[in-house]
């Protein structure tokens, strides 16, 4: 289901992106019919000046030309992606655990361990599941239980820090396309110079206007990927704490369950 959401949410990213990036060029094509026409020269102006930041954004990716910026947008889109099902996992997981373990402790006093596990087996969360491997291992003594929570929460901690390596990528690989995207760019800028045999303002503008456009972007979708990823990690850092404490008190009461039944 998780994996479902994940890639609805990229196919949806991907069509708004291609919605936008058509819209961008067909009023790029628009605004230069109009400019050509001196009829209707304080109607152009008067559209430049209404330009929102997003109409800006997409010409200036359009500008930076489609072999450079279609990588970048692409450390974005799957960088998103990963971000988004990272994001529904986590809040998936979090759990009222005081709340829970008062209902585990209820059970106990009152039915024993079999419904505890049902209580534990029908709650969703990290948390859930390791009371369920204490409760599971109850009978085979209390430093068995201690042992397989600690194992199981290894498990479950690498499952909350499941693909965040792969933003991380995304988060350096994007400024390192940009980088080289504005490396290229001059190269090309000196080369037309070169050839043109004139160092002219407008070809050095031109080609330097265009190649650190690509490092623009790759330090935007950096930023966003960076923010996103921050939050991912707190988020993390949380319920393990949670997980940490919750399992204190949780072998606390299963060593005051014993004793009571003695």
């Amino acid at each position: 289901m998780k994996k479902v959401i994940a890639l609805l949410s990229l196919a949806g990213f991907l069509v708004l992106v291609i919605h936008n990036l058509s819209m961008a060029q067909g009023g790029t094509q628009e605004s230069q019919t109009v400019q050509q026409s001196t009829s209707q020269t304080t109607v152009t102006k008067s559209e430049q000046k209404s330009e929102s930041f997003h109409q800006v954004l997409k010409q200036k990716f359009i500008e930076g030309g489609a072999g450079w910026m279609a990588p970048i947008l692409g450390c974005l889109i799957f960088g998103l992606a990963l971000a988004i099902e990272r994001i529904l996992y986590l809040n998936f997981s979090t759990t009222n655990t005081i709340k829970l373990l008062n209902k585990v402790e209820t059970a106990l006093e009152s039915q024993g361990i079999s419904a505890a596990k049902d209580i534990c087996r029908d709650t969703r969360g990290p948390v859930a599941s390791i009371f369920y491997q204490g409760l599971d291992r109850y009978n085979e003594g209390i430093d068995v239980v201690e042992k397989s929570i600690i194992s199981y929460g290894g498990v479950l901690m690498a499952r909350l820090e499941k693909n965040l390596s792969w933003i991380t990528l995304f988060i350096a690989l994007a400024p390192m396309l940009g980088f080289l995207g504005t490396v290229v760019g001059m190269v090309q800028a000196f080369e037309a110079i070169e050839i043109a045999g004139d160092i002219s303002p407008t070809i050095v503008a031109a080609g330097m206007k265009v190649a650190l456009l690509t490092t623009v972007f790759g330090l935007i979708v950096a930023i966003i990927l960076q923010v996103l990823f921050n939050y991912l990690v707190s988020k993390v850092e949380s319920i393990v704490n949670s997980m940490e404490d919750i399992t204190i008190s949780f072998i606390d009461l299963l060593v005051r369950f014993k004793n009571a039944k003695k």
